[in-house]
């Protein structure tokens, strides 16, 4: 590859990587969401409450109905969610303008959408079905159906307005709408223009979005299996936000009608389902596209974490690394949190990681068998199986076959992973050369340790921008030799991901915390 091609893939890499991070702040409200929608569904249901009389209390199903409505609500505004959370993330400075200009730009998008559809005589008339003419109404408007595809358009290009102009310098006398206010206004205008050219063009890109959907419902298991071993090769290197959206949100996971309603994207069609007292089984494409996950998660994740504590020879490294690998193995279990575990098996050999990927693909593949259909909102964990899978019962999910396939998936993960480790002499956890290096394995972050993490990423002076998602800061640098990866580890990073100017520093999900504390630190040596 050439040095312009590099560059060129770099910044690739670099922007699918922002885009990533964004997308990661609505998604963020899902579960909350989801919790309410699953256990008002789980709570209401008739033969539940037949078996346990007491949840028939008047009060208590009237609560549940509140939190029914409110988890049905935030499904309701996911386009506008969308565009307020990628708008805010991937703005530069000045966020809580950019979220208010999404808002103004998402409006302007789908009203002037609606004046053109009046204008062409194109509005559903008297008895005719608005879905027959690929619309819909949003927020009371009657606009193309886009969905989080209109939200996510009016994320970006508010984005890109607000970082161009939020510092914009007016002649004395306009000078009070330069700056962070002219965001807004030339929202407003960029908005019109988009509604103008998606009122054209965005026909043609449903009707082909709509295609694709069905074109990847019939490649079936194999689909599945595609599906399954693309999402978890670019889950290492943070972009499996970007590929997942389309079919969590769009036709490209499937359309279904709900409540008379319909819905495009198997979490959209999920959740709704969720929210909907006739649903008798969930949409099937979530089988293709999800419930393979939950075998994951549960069963061959610990499985391996297993045969990585087994695979330690020595005795006293055994004990040493048993905590940590513990740890590990209860996160993913409890909360589908799986980097730690997925990046030590890259970093001790590559070719661990790959046998992981081609795992979990099949697992996609065995619950499209057998028909599993549990929806999830982020994680995929312990918490969601129960939710999602156990509360609702096994007429609607099937979640009785994860433990049934789960079993299997995890013996035969098990003896691979053992096999490798072993065949490889990799250096997983707890078999380092280097002992003092093992002992850093139950290393975690202590608070007060933002300036050693700023100092190891090459100091202020090579940051260009910093920012986190789940589990990881992302960080865009200057210079990528100045960063120290060792003293990274020593502030809890599990491990540190280079491409490019591109850093990802791996920290689990206390990674919030430790983004807030840099924030701080940051602040107080500005003043």
């Amino acid at each position: 590859m050439s040095i312009k091609e590099n560059k060129v893939a770099n910044g690739t890499f670099g922007i699918a990587q922002k885009l990533g991070k964004a997308i990661l702040l609505p998604i963020a409200i899902l579960p909350v969401a989801g919790l309410f929608l699953g256990l008002a569904a789980a709570l209401t249901n008739k033969a539940v409450i037949e078996a346990y009389p007491m949840l028939g209390s008047q009060g208590l199903q009237a609560f549940l109905q509140i939190l029914n409505a409110i988890g049905k609500s935030v499904f309701d505004a996911l386009p506008l969610i969308f565009a307020v959370g990628i708008s805010v993330g991937l703005a530069k400075a000045d966020k809580g303008t950019a979220g208010l200009s999404a808002v103004v730009g998402y409006f302007v998008l789908i009203t002037t959408i609606n004046a053109l559809l009046k204008v062409t005589n194109q509005l559903p008339g008297q008895g005719v079905d608005p879905k027959s003419l690929g619309q819909g109404a949003q927020f009371g408007i009657m606009t193309l159906q886009m969905g989080v595809f209109g939200g996510v358009l009016a994320g970006l290009y508010t984005s890109w307005v607000h970082n161009k102009f939020y510092k914009l310098k007016l002649p004395e006398v306009l000078a009070f709408f330069g700056g962070s206010r002219s965001v807004p206004i030339i929202t407003t205008v960029v908005g019109c223009i988009f509604g103008v050219i998606m009122f054209f063009v965005w026909p043609a890109i449903g009707n082909a979005i709509a295609s694709f959907g069905v074109l990847a419902s019939r490649l079936g298991v194999f689909g599945a299996f595609l599906y399954g071993l693309i999402l978890r090769t670019l889950y290492i290197f943070g972009l499996h936000h970007v590929f997942y959206l389309p079919f969590w949100t769009t036709a490209a996971g499937g359309v279904a009608e709900v409540g008379g309603v319909v819905i495009e994207g198997w979490q959209n069609i999920f959740l709704a389902q969720l929210a909907d007292p006739n649903t008798t089984h969930f949409f099937g494409n979530i089988a293709l596209y999800n419930s393979g996950r939950y075998i994951h998660m549960l069963f061959t994740l610990p499985a391996v974490c297993l045969a990585m504590y087994r695979s330690i020879p020595d005795k006293q490294k055994r004990k040493r690394a048993f905590g940590f690998i513990l740890s590990i193995a209860l996160t993913c279990f409890i909360t589908g949190v799986t980097e730690p575990i997925s990046f030590a098996l890259l970093f001790a050999n590559p070719i661990l990681f790959i046998a992981e990927a081609i795992i979990f693909a099949f697992g996609f593949v065995a619950c499209a068998f057998a028909g599993v259909t549990i929806g999830s909102t982020f994680s995929a964990g312990l918490i969601e199986f129960l939710l999602f899978g156990v509360f609702q019962g096994n007429a609607k999910t099937g979640y009785v076959w994860i433990i049934i396939l789960g079993i299997p998936f995890a013996i035969a993960t098990y003896v691979i992973f053992r096999f490798l480790i072993t065949k490889l002499n990799a250096k997983t956890p707890g078999r380092e050369d280097d002992e003092e290096e093992e002992m850093k394995i139950s290393t975690s972050y202590q608070s007060g340790q933002a300036k050693e993490i700023i100092n190891a990423l090459g100091g202020m002076q090579n940051i260009a921008d910093l920012d986190n998602c789940a589990t990881r800061l992302r960080v865009n640098v200057k210079k990528l030799d100045v960063i120290d990866q060792e003293a990274l580890k020593k502030t809890g990073a599990h491990n540190t991901l280079l491409r490019g100017k591109n850093v990802q520093v791996v920290y689990g999900p206390k990674v919030n915390i430790i983004k807030l504390e840099i924030d701080e630190y940051i602040e107080s040596i500005s003043q």
